[in-house]
């Protein structure tokens, strides 16, 4: 079992920055890989960015490549996600996202709300 918990988030104005974290329980954070995904009104859930295990590789979506930045410390059992330059389509429900085994576990979702 792997429990995912969300901090982070809030409304700010285009162009602002903000920090979401996800600290992981239940298994060996180390082990897995973690990614962030979100989701807009009335869209369906994209993926954001992604950081392997070690945090060796990070891959991201082309929206957010250059303004974002995922990150993790294997010592808190966190994960990270610097966004900045915000936009306001980059206002969505934030979700970490960790696959084992086939299987996703999630966290409970973070609103960033982004204003022009």
């Amino acid at each position: 079992q792997v429990q995912l918990v969300q901090s982070g988030g809030g409304l700010l104005q285009a162009g602002g920055s903000l920090q979401l974290s996800c600290a992981a329980s239940g298994r060996t954070f180390s082990m897995y890989n973690m990614g962030w995904f979100r989701q807009a009104p009335g869209k369906e859930r994209e993926f954001v960015a992604s950081i392997t295990w070690g945090g060796g590789s990070t891959y991201y979506a082309e929206s957010v490549k250059g303004r974002f930045t995922i990150s993790r410390d294997n010592a808190k059992n966190t994960a990270y996600l610097q966004m900045n330059s915000l936009k306001p389509e980059d206002t969505a429900v934030y979700y970490c996202n960790t696959n084992i085994r086939g299987y996703d576990y999630w966290g409970q979702g973070t609103q960033v709300t982004v204003s022009s």
